[in-house]
């Protein structure tokens, strides 16, 4: 690391101001704006409590903030979406610790996305050595058994390896929606072949025949009242799994009031009374399906809220892909095609590390042909 570089680990977003922060942030990504981290944390959904303890990366060019990356002390494995609980499980049957790991990802978001941030005009290779030096000393001094790069982008993780060619690779999918030039949703629709067409038609008119109407509110059309709505909806997501949500209220609404611009809700109303929701994000080239929930069980209402609404966002407002979220093979048949996600994997004990690369290597070779099946069988003409 060059001697004119400094890195400090902070406890809190307080510690560095949103300016400096957001000028690392590329637009297109909400979820790693000062704003959306601060909510995490202020709202206490992150904290030591949840088993999240922030501990950012931040490097210093005197004192100017020239390289940053989320990180955390993690308890657990909730949220995270690359699950590694076999791992842990196989580690502490073996005598070991998994638990606490070091976790670069953003809580409970499983976004495909820049995980380090590099200022415009600064020397790339010299931040990520910073920043390596930075996890690692971490890692040292909390007595940490790992560390976790989670769905970051390709030239991230190539970065990454040249850095530190001992990272695992581990293979994912996730569907998501590209606008190649469809003009409308009529458009879409006429890409697709006969029987898909048909499906999307019906499942709409399902949704409009049990007397369901959309609406779309963005940024500050987003009422209060419209947001305790929503929040009661996702929160009803949580209840029927038997546990409460990852995200409490004050999160919502801290975003509501720091970064409004960045938020659509889609609601579905049943005789003038908002019954459902759905919460986006929106990037500048990005839509992203984050948050749902229902308060009515209605044929197809899913798919309508969460993907139907969403190609017709992307396809109005100039918007070229549409991530509507994880898991889920039901997309794929709606047009949303499998994408190749990523993460990197330090692992401290020589025999774990061994153990996991293999698995990985194996899980990845899957992976990829499922990926290829998968693509085989979009409904496009």
């Amino acid at each position: 690391m060059p001697a004119s570089l400094s890195v400090a680990v902070i406890s809190t977003m307080e510690a560095v101001s949103a300016s400096q922060w957001d000028a690392l942030v590329d637009p297109d990504q909400p979820f790693l704006r000062h704003a959306f981290l601060h909510a995490l944390e202020a709202s206490g959904s992150v904290s030591p409590a949840t088993g999240w303890q922030p501990c950012h990366l931040t490097v210093w060019q005197g004192a100017q903030l020239v390289g940053a990356m989320p990180l955390y002390e993690k308890s657990h494995s909730y949220g995270e979406y690359v699950f590694d609980w076999g791992w842990a499980d196989a580690f502490e049957r073996a005598g070991g610790d998994y638990y606490p790991k070091a976790l670069s990802a953003i809580p409970f978001t499983p976004v495909p996305g820049s995980r380090a941030l590099v200022g415009p005009g600064n020397d790339t290779q010299a931040i990520y050595a910073a920043l390596a030096e930075g996890w690692q000393a971490q890692c040292q001094r909390q007595g940490l058994s790992s560390w976790h790069l989670l769905f970051a982008e390709t030239p991230e993780v190539e970065a990454w390896q040249a850095q530190c060619p001992a990272l695992i690779s581990r293979e994912g999918v996730q569907f998501q929606w590209r606008d190649t030039g469809f003009g409308d949703f009529d458009g879409f629709l006429a890409a697709l072949t006969s029987k898909r067409r048909k499906m999307i038609k019906r499942e709409r008119r399902l949704v409009a025949e049990q007397g369901l109407d959309m609406v779309r509110l963005s940024g500050e059309q987003i009422t209060p009242d419209a947001l305790a709505h929503f929040y009661r909806c996702y929160a009803i997501t949580y209840q029927e799994r038997g546990r409460p949500p990852y995200l409490n209220k004050d999160f919502f609404e801290r975003l509501y009031r720091d970064m409004p611009d960045s938020l659509l809700l889609v609601q579905a109303h049943l005789d003038g009374r908002p019954v459902a929701a759905a919460l986006y994000f929106k990037g500048t080239r990005t839509l992203y399906g984050r948050y749902w929930g229902s308060e009515v069980m209605a044929d197809c209402l899913h798919f309508e809220a969460c993907y139907y609404q969403g190609i017709e966002v992307c396809l109005a407002q100039g918007l070229t892909l549409f991530d509507p979220g994880t898991q889920g093979e039901h997309k794929l048949l709606r047009g949303f095609a499998p994408q190749r996600v990523r993460s990197l994997h330090y692992l401290a004990h020589p025999g774990l590390a061994n153990a996991v690369a293999t698995f990985c290597q194996d899980e990845g070779r899957q992976v990829a042909a499922y990926r290829e099946a998968a693509s085989s069988a979009l409904p496009y003409k």
